[in-house]
């Protein structure tokens, strides 16, 4: 089965990137691409993708990809969208309805995973605390050693105070593109590490668990 990955951002491409192959296995048949976009953006009212700038945003293109996928990843058993987008603040529950109401309205529809990283990506990072001392030996303890796994807190400004000089404040003030190239650096750093069986997120072991089900149809 060949994967397509759909994930919002730089740093998340690269995460999936070093974690799917964890997932798949050595010597797996099945094959995958990773897209990195721009940002979340928002699910168009009609269900029609913006035009322009917005393009480059997941949730905006996302109907249009989804119904391109379902003419175009024939046979559909031999196919599999997984799509992975951050909660942010929303309520999961809600969100997932949304993302698979999308889903209901393409015909023919491919076969897709919808999955939700709680609240930021970096949670499925900050799962994996010697993974991070592995990447970071200099971490610091304390940030890690307050925060509560996967919740809505402030996901990646917990990592930037464990491995950025000065924490996250300074990197705040820096702003984009920053804040992105860092949270790209963490995660080349930081996913190579990571034991996929170990980790502490919930939202990842979620993740997991599902694409190795979905790799076994």
């Amino acid at each position: 089965m060949h994967f397509e990955i759909l994930v919002e951002d730089a740093s998340g491409k690269i995460a999936l990137d070093h974690l799917v192959p964890k997932i798949l296995g050595p010597g797996t048949p099945h094959s995958f691409r990773v897209r990195g976009y721009k940002g979340a953006g928002r699910i168009p009212r009609n269900m029609k993708t913006a035009t322009g700038v917005k393009k480059r945003f997941l949730l905006s293109m996302l109907p249009t990809m989804l119904r391109a996928y379902g003419k175009s990843l024939q046979p559909r058993d031999q196919y599999g969208v997984v799509v992975v987008v951050d909660s942010d603040r929303k309520d999961c529950h809600d969100f997932k309805e949304e993302l698979v109401a999308i889903l209901d309205r393409c015909n023919p529809a491919p076969r897709t995973l919808f999955r939700i990283a709680i609240e930021e990506m970096e949670a499925w990072l900050l799962g994996d605390r010697d993974a991070i001392t592995a990447a970071f030996p200099r971490a610091r303890t304390a940030p890690l050693a307050g925060y509560n796994q996967d919740s809505v807190c402030g996901t990646w400004e917990v990592l930037a105070d464990a491995v950025y000089p000065g924490g996250a404040e300074p990197l705040k003030k820096l702003g984009f593109p920053y804040t992105g190239q860092a949270k790209c650096d963490w995660a080349e750093r930081i996913a190579p590490e990571m034991d996929i069986d170990a980790n502490a997120s919930p939202s990842f072991k979620v993740f997991r668990q599902a694409f190795a089900k979905l790799a076994e149809c």
